[in-house]
This record gives structure tokens, C-alpha cells and sequence, in this order.
């Protein structure tokens, strides 16, 4: 006994702060990426619900029961959806601990949350003071926060109650009150610019979720999607020599499938539009770039850096004449420690060894439109006719329709292949026809009252006037 004790006097406490867990968690994430972290939630929950259902769903709507709905102002914040709840022996088990036992991992959905930190690292982002009620089929339980257990080190316990049926469908509410000043300020200042930004940020990064149905509004405004598709001629024509379709590549090797599609979602830009993109004075470049998805979250929304391989390996760094270029990376694992985000789940964790493996194919892709980009930046109007006989496509909806035998394995692996378009080559660099450029400059107010004159279309490109001008005189000369 008397070592016991004396065991017990060499003893220093080490036990965690909770003031230095909310700082830790919180200082390295912005508020609209705390606030897409519950979202996230939302759609686990949804996921969860279908699976556990065993309903039949719509293929192409299958979110399209659920939604969220956000709401701020000076005095709280909430999130309030219908997908399902959280169950409360989840609730019990790690829901509200700081952190995910690794027996409690959600390895049976396409989620992206590994390490049980999103929703508390939240909350306490943004006040001091919150509330969870949530409502499964079976039960409805309510756990608070306050301040008193913020500063409380010694009870790390959460008062839980099961309550009477609350909510008018299954799902979660949370309410955080007592706000911190500087997001009191950022949800109710009229200088903020959260609103437009936040609605923006989630028509990107849930692009593919709202496409399948889910519904979202940010303080009664219903976020619509944003678009991102590629131009292709069609399966029948993948086979051909020059036509415009994408660069293509599958993986599906250790329960990780990824899909890469890069091409052209619109025409090569014109001289003018590169030099009003670089003079600031035209914004045309926002689908440019790569977007990658994990889980059909976006984490990564049209980069143009170095990170996705601009700028390095022989690619040239991006520029405003590769506005045409997007390309789409799709990630799909029901292990999120396997696909290759960063822990506030909006960025590619650039070290990751699945990722550099696969920028080789983001590279290869890159060298062949840019180099295409490159040949026909003399000839943008001949470049122009040939793109409008391609139409628009949905890349993911894109793979289900590629011919089998256009596609070429990767040094003979059956988990591995791609795909290589032969895009056209102007007739200038196939040595039929010698061209020469026809340059000169007229005033904005000219070109538009000839643009009217011959289109009926005073915003016609300057660069199609100058090639109608010409075509026109050239067919009255011969």
C-alpha cells in the first residue's frame, strides 16, 4: 500500500484541456468549410438511409427525398435535415466523442469523414452554446453544450436525454447560440459577402450531390448545381482519326476506383478573350482547370496549379489561351483513409501515394490538349466549326458509354487502362495548305456595327468578323 502511494505522488497529471482541443480543432479550418462538414453529415445520413431501406431508388435521383436547410444571423446558427437521424447507439459510441474509435469507422458507405471530428469541430467553431436533437425510426434524443462544460475539465460527459418525437420528419437539428464576435459579425454584418460565397461553395462542392437530387437552401434560397461537362462526338466515333473527344483513364485496384476525363468543354479562346482574360476585363476561364471529387464530394474545384500538374513535367503552366482545357478526377472508396483529401476535406493531400501515382495520367492529358490548344491558336475560327459538331456530356455519365475496344490497358493490367483521342491537326501543319495570318485593329464601336451588318450580332468575336470580311470579299473576287 505505502508504494501504491508513493507510486501515486510521482504521478503528473496529463489529461487534456478542452480549451486547447476546441482551439486545436478549430484554428486550422475556415467557417464555411465548418459549415460544409455538417453538411457532409447530412449526406452520410442519407446514404445510411438507403442502405438501410432496401427501398428501390431512382438511378438517376436518388437523393431527391432529402434535404437541408441553413439558417444564420446575429444571434445563432442552424442546420436542420431529413436524412434520417443519427441512431443512438452511434450517438453513444462516438458520435460526440472528440475522435473515432477505429472499430466504429464507417466502412460500409462512400463517406469522406475518417477521424469523428467534423460536426463537434463545428459547433465549436462557431459558439459557445448548442444543441443536437436528432430522430431515427426508433427514438429521439437531445444533447446540449454550454459553457459551463466548455470550461469543466474534470466532465467530459454530455447531458443526453431521449425525448418525445420532436422533428416533423427523421433527422438532425443543430443550433449553436452564443456566438464568438467574429462570427456573430461575419453572419450578420451587411459588408459580409458569407451568404454569396457559402451558396456558391456548395453549388460547387456538391455539384454532383444536388445532381442527384438532394436539395439544399442557405436562409430560404435554394442552391442550384453547378454544371461541368465535356465535349465529344459520340462512341461511335471514338475509333476515328480527327475528332474532339477526351482523354480518358479507370483504375479499379485495393476497394479504390478512380475515373479521369480530361478534354475541351467549349471552343479554343480567341486572341481577344486571352487578352481581356489577362487584362482582367473578361471572366471566362471559371470551368478551366481540374475538379476532383471523392465520394461525389468536390474537394478540389477547377485548379490550375501546380498541385494538378500544371506548370511541371513538360506541361506548360496554365494561361489564359487553355481556357477551353477542364478536366475531372473522380476518387470512390468506402475506406475515406484511402482516398486523398486533407483532414478539413477541401483540398488534395498532395503527398498521398495514390495521388502522385495518378497525376501521371493528369499530366499526360494535359500534354496532349495543350499541345492541341497550341496548334490551333492561329486558326481559331476553321478550330471553332470543327468543336460545334461535338455536343456537351456529363463526364461520369460519359464512361458507361465508351466502346470496350477502344480502350488500351496500362502495361497489361486488367485494373488499369485509358483511353487517347487523335484530335484534328490544322490543315496548315499537315502540310496540304500553306497559311498565312491576316492582322490589324479597329475600334470596339466598328467591329460591332460590321458585326451587326453581317451576323445581325453586334457581339460576335472580333476574330469571326475579321474571317467573315475576308471570306466575304474573297467570294465576290473569285
Amino acid at each position: 500500500m505505502a508504494l501504491e502511494n508513493e507510486l501515486q505522488q510521482n504521478l503528473l497529471p496529463a489529461s487534456p484541456t478542452k480549451s486547447f482541443f476546441v482551439e486545436l480543432l478549430t484554428r486550422d479550418i475556415e467557417l464555411e468549410d465548418a459549415i460544409l462538414d455538417l453538411l457532409d453529415n447530412c449526406v452520410d445520413g442519407i446514404l445510411k438511409t438507403i442502405k438501410e431501406s432496401n427501398q428501390h431508388q431512382d438511378s438517376e435521383k436518388p437523393y431527391s427525398k432529402f434535404w437541408a436547410k441553413l439558417n444564420f444571423s446575429s444571434d445563432h446558427f442552424t442546420i436542420e435535415d431529413n436524412c434520417g437521424g443519427i441512431p443512438i447507439d452511434v450517438a453513444k459510441s462516438y458520435a460526440f466523442r472528440m475522435g473515432r474509435p477505429n472499430n466504429n469507422a464507417d466502412n460500409d458507405i462512400y463517406t469522406i469523414g475518417t477521424y469523428g471530428i467534423g460536426m463537434k469541430r463545428s459547433i465549436f467553431k462557431m459558439g459557445q452554446s448548442s444543441e443536437v436533437i436528432s430522430q431515427t425510426e426508433q427514438t429521439c434524443f437531445k444533447v446540449t453544450i454550454d459553457p459551463e462544460w466548455l470550461r469543466n475539465d474534470k466532465n467530459w460527459n454530455l447531458p443526453f436525454n431521449v425525448i418525445e418525437r420532436t422533428l416533423k420528419e427523421n433527422g438532425t437539428l443543430i443550433r449553436v447560440s452564443q456566438l464568438y464576435p467574429a462570427i456573430k459579425e461575419t453572419f450578420s454584418s451587411s459588408k459580409s459577402t458569407l451568404f454569396n460565397s457559402l451558396v456558391n461553395r456548395i453549388s460547387q462542392h456538391y455539384t454532383y450531390i444536388l445532381h442527384k437530387g438532394f436539395t439544399i437552401w442557405v436562409n430560404e434560397t435554394k442552391v442550384t448545381p453547378n454544371t461541368l461537362k465535356l465535349l465529344w462526338e459520340g462512341a461511335e466515333k471514338m475509333k476515328q482519326k480527327n475528332t474532339i473527344n477526351p482523354y480518358l483513364y479507370e483504375f479499379e485496384k485495393d476497394e479504390v476506383e478512380i475515373k479521369l476525363a480530361l478534354g475541351f468543354y467549349r471552343a479554343t479562346a480567341s486572341e481577344e478573350e486571352v487578352s481581356e482574360e489577362m487584362e482582367g476585363r473578361r471572366r471566362t476561364s471559371e470551368a478551366a482547370g481540374w475538379t476532383i471529387v471523392c465520394n461525389d464530394r468536390v474537394v478540389l474545384y477547377c485548379d490550375k496549379t501546380r498541385l494538378t500538374g500544371w506548370g511541371e513535367e513538360k506541361v506548360p503552366s496554365y494561361h489564359p489561351q487553355f481556357i477551353a482545357i477542364s478536366g475531372i478526377l473522380y476518387f470512390r472508396s468506402k475506406d475515406a483513409r484511402k482516398l486523398p483529401i486533407t483532414t478539413t476535406k477541401r483540398g488534395i493531400d498532395a503527398s498521398s501515394d495514390i495521388y502522385l501515382y495518378v497525376k501521371n495520367y493528369m499530366r499526360e492529358g494535359l500534354k496532349i490538349f495543350t499541345t492541341y490548344t497550341n496548334k490551333w491558336k492561329n486558326n481559331i475560327v476553321e478550330e471553332k466549326e470543327l468543336v460545334e459538331q461535338a455536343t456537351q456530356i456529363e463526364p461520369i455519365n460519359l464512361f458507361k458509354k465508351v466502346p470496350s475496344e477502344v480502350w488500351i490497358n496500362v502495361k497489361n493490367r486488367s485494373y488499369e487502362k485509358k483511353y487517347f483521342p487523335t484530335l484534328p491537326v490544322p490543315d496548315s501543319q499537315s502540310n496540304q495548305i500553306k497559311k498565312k495570318n491576316i492582322k490589324f485593329s479597329r475600334s470596339a464601336e466598328e467591329i460591332e456595327i460590321v458585326a451587326e451588318y453581317l451576323f445581325e450580332d453586334s457581339e460576335r468575336e472580333p476574330s469571326e468578323v475579321g474571317n467573315e470580311c475576308f471570306e466575304k470579299v474573297l467570294r465576290e473576287a473569285q
